[in-house]
């Protein structure tokens, strides 16, 4: 089944950032802002980073700890914030961020006049166009990132032959130099900048080769002018000296120079023809139409520009606007997250900044979590893979932490890292003061493996699970009020219990997470018959962690003390002590009515409004209550002007990416959630939606499910996976059937 909706477009061009259009491989990443006189292309490499290879620990930090944990105990809040601050925080205090390569600047002869405009991105082919009529001619820009061949493509063609002329060069607020050559390329060499006193060490090479047909090209200067050509393609490499967050001393001269060779004995077909077969399979891996009880609404709302929607999506009339945009959520991990690169960051692959907001760092206190939410659900587990390979390398630098600052075993990390894999907290006390990143990172090996039933993936993460158990057992203390075993110093992320106050001692969020943590390690060392020692330790401690406790006002606690209603920010952004319904299953419908209760209590006291990653959390808790209209109100929150810019970019404000993500979590839990060993179908289908077809979603044991529904009632199910037993839910109705390997299982809405 073909998506009813698939396509961005506008009939102007972007004149700000967040108007312009994302295309990316992984690795490179270009906006594109689709002017008339001038375009636009803002460049990413996804290992430019500020500062260099850097260890951040504090190694006052191991001395101060008892004090830490004893002030805390009392009571003294504030005294043992000022402790962290002075003892416990990284050094420097704020690690390093992603930055700009920089831009590409086509500038146009002035036209006359310029009529039928359309600027799209195409999601079916992961293809930026820009088209317009001036002076007669009609004028074509393609551009799309291949990540078969490791290049930014820019193809310029024209109905009426030598009618391109324009002229061409790069500019950039780094430290960089420029020059023309020869053979028709741009060069653009510079160096990451300085980070907090830690130098800038990684040195970058960006081309762009012209290769036009007809006409004639000269330089002048740094630049390069085209004139009268029929056509022309501009191949653009970049690459970095980045080779491992402990080693720059790459060659990025010769990286981008050989990628650059290579792709320059295609022709533009064959490179184009490389990128779609390299893209589709993934994307069209997932279909989603939907639809209201009135079709010729539905058509009518696809006639308007993106931005036009986004402004009147709060109406309920455009449900194709949710499907466009859980497919451009898809669409940004594809292009954000590919094996070999770097995980996406707070915005993913695209910044046009040396200086973002946050760093556009790896936030790990949910914002790189939430990233991945959608990866195994929406079928695209192997996007994954830059995630699994930071945790690998911040057990090797969370190790060192773990020692010298803990003096423990095992590895940790705290709410935030970078390139450099710090692994100290930073920021504040305030915020940093989190040990329990590393412990959450893991969780999406564990999901990995549920939903795709991989031993040999799971095996080779093995040891990053028990090294994170391991820094638990070694740090977990006894709170000498309740006998339990908790996480201090600790907070409950970001939000604080009374007035600039976040530190405590086991907050509801850390009991939870190490649930999940040690029921995963002693899952698999029981698979693999090793560490019974460990395991038993494992076990005995699992046993004194505190349970969830319901407060006063029948909400579920986020601390050991019933402070929720005292806490300065009510509707605080952070649901930390909501992790237990999701991403978690440990609160269920069925399985834990009253913590069910209670969660939904927590989050109506938060209240709805929320910044927008917030709103995309929000609307997976949401669907786990299993109230579709209510997650629809948030979605609809989401996709308003306020949260969500002209380009589909989820705001915080201002950008940041996993409120895309969280989105797309978020449309995957309303329509199908596993997490209690069933399948259960449409569990939370807004009313809204009356009518629709899913295709391609990913149930856990690795079920591939498809559903058309009508009326708000399912009327086919199908399922495909590995031979075994499944167990299906429709509402209260539940049946298990066979599935066998290689065939399709058919249920009706009777489940027959």
């Amino acid at each position: 089944m073909e998506n009813c909706d698939t396509t961005l477009w506008f009939d102007k061009a972007a004149e700000k950032w967040i108007e312009a259009l994302p295309v990316g491989n992984g690795r490179l990443g270009a906006m594109t802002f689709g002017g008339v006189s001038t375009e636009r292309l803002q460049l990413n490499e996804g290992t430019l980073w500020a500062g260099g290879p850097h260890c951040y620990d504090n190694l006052k930090g191991l001395e101060a700890l008892p004090e830490i944990r004893s002030l805390i105990f009392e009571g003294r809040w504030k005294e043992a914030h000022a402790l962290t601050d002075e003892t416990f925080m990284g050094v420097p205090v704020l690690q390093s961020p992603y930055q700009t390569v920089g831009d590409l600047f086509l500038d146009f002869p002035a036209q006359e006049s310029c009529s039928a405009y359309r600027r799209e991105l195409d999601l079916k082919t992961a293809i930026a166009s820009t088209n317009y009529e001036a002076n007669g001619v009609l004028h074509t820009r393609n551009l799309f990132a291949s990540a078969a061949d490791q290049v930014i493509v820019l193809r310029l063609t024209a109905d009426r032959p030598a009618s391109l002329t324009f002229s061409l060069k790069f500019a950039s607020e780094q430290r960089s130099r420029m020059e023309t050559s020869a053979d028709a390329t741009l060069r653009l060499w510079g160096t990451g900048g300085d980070a907090n006193g830690i130098p800038g060490q990684v040195r970058f090479t960006a081309l762009a080769k012209v290769v036009h047909e007809g006409g004639s090209i000269r330089a002048e200067g740094e630049s390069f002018r085209i004139d009268s050509a029929d056509a022309v393609t501009i191949l653009i490499s970049i690459a970095t000296s980045y080779l491992n967050y402990q080693d720059v001393s790459g060659d990025a001269d010769k990286k981008a120079a050989h990628i650059l060779a290579i792709a320059s004995e295609k022709s533009y077909d064959e490179l184009l023809q490389r990128h779609l077969n390299d893209y589709q399979p993934l994307f069209k891996r997932v279909s989603l139409r939907l639809g209201s009880s009135d079709a010729a609404s539905d058509v009518k709302a696809t006639n308007r520009s993106t931005d036009e929607r986004i402004a009147t999506f709060h109406k309920g009339d455009d449900p194709q606007l949710a499907a466009l945009h859980f497919q451009f959520g898809r669409y940004l991990l594809i292009s954000s997250s590919r094996a070999g690169g770097q995980p996406a960051t707070l915005q993913g692959l695209w910044n046009d900044s040396l200086s973002p907001p946050w760093g556009s760092k790896f936030t790990i206190n949910i914002n790189t979590e939430m990233n991945y939410w959608p990866a195994a659900p929406a079928n695209l587990i192997e996007c994954s893979e830059p995630l699994f390979d930071m945790i690998s390398e911040l057990a090797v630098s969370g190790e060192r932490t773990a020692r010298t600052m803990y003096g423990a075993r095992g590895w940790v990390a705290h709410h935030n890292t970078d390139a450099w894999r710090g692994t100290a907290p930073v920021d504040g006390s305030f915020w940093g003061m989190w040990p329990t990143g590393g412990a959450w990172l893991c969780k999406s090996i564990q999901d990995r493996f549920d939903f795709t039933l991989d031993e040999e993936a799971l095996s080779k993460r093995y040891g990053c699970l028990k090294g994170a158990a391991l820094f638990f057992l070694d740090t977990l203390i006894e709170d000498t009020n309740s006998g339990y075993l908790v996480v201090c110093p600790s907070v409950s992320p970001e939000n604080g219990h009374h007035k600039d106050v976040s530190l405590c001692a086991g907050p509801t969020m850390d009991n939870q997470i190490l649930r999940d943590l040690f029921a995963s390690v002693l899952s698999h060392s029981e698979r693999i018959g090793e560490d019974p020692e460990f395991r038993a330790k494992v076990v005995e401690t699992l046993s004194r962690l505190a349970p969830m406790k319901i407060g006063k006002s029948g909400q579920l606690q986020e601390w050991q003390e019933d402070w929720d209603t005292e806490a300065p920010e009510q509707d605080h952004r952070h649901v930390s002590h909501l992790y237990g319904l999701f991403p978690s299953a440990q609160i269920t419908k069925r399985g834990t009515p009253e913590l069910f209760k209670a969660a939904r209590k927590s989050l109506e006291l938060r209240g709805d409004m929320a910044t927008g990653w917030s709103l995309g959390w929000k609307i997976n808790l949401w669907a786990r209550l299993q109230d579709g209209d209510r997650a629809f109100k948030l979605l609809a929150h989401l996709l308003s002007p306020e949260r969500t810019a002209p380009n589909l970019f989820d705001m915080h404000p201002p950008f940041q990416i996993d409120g895309n993500f969280g989105a797309v979590s978020g449309v995957c839990e309303m329509l199908l959630q596993s997490h209690e060993s069933e399948i259960h179908l449409l569990p939370a289908l807004p009313s809204l939606w009356k009518n629709g077809v899913v295709e391609g979603l990913v149930a856990r044991g690795g079920i591939i499910v498809d559903l058309h529904w009508r009326n708000g009632k399912l009327t086919n199910a199908y399922f495909s996976g590995k031979t075994g037993t499944i167990r299906v839910r429709l509402g209260e109705q539940t049946v298990e059937r066979e599935l066998q390997a290689g065939k399709t299982l058919v249920l009706d809405g009777n489940l027959e």
